[in-house]
C-alpha cells in the first residue's frame, strides 16, 4: 500500500496499532478489528489497481 493518509475513517476503527511510512505495526490480532482490517485491504487494493492492475492468485 502506498501509505494510510487517504484511510483515516478506516484507521479510527481499526483499534490498538501504529504506522510508519508504509507499515501497518499491529502487537496481537486480538488488538484490532478483524473486518476492519480486511475493510482497509480492500480499499488498498482497489486503489492500487487504479495505479496498478491487481490479479489474485
Amino acid at each position: 500500500m502506498p501509505g494510510y493518509q487517504d484511510y483515516g475513517a478506516i484507521m479510527e476503527r481499526l483499534g490498538k496499532h501504529k504506522l510508519g511510512k508504509s507499515c501497518l505495526y499491529v502487537n496481537k490480532l486480538s488488538d484490532i478489528d478483524l473486518n476492519v482490517l480486511e475493510e482497509l485491504i480492500t480499499a488498498g487494493l482497489k486503489d492500487l489497481d487504479k495505479i496498478w492492475t491487481v490479479h489474485p492468485e
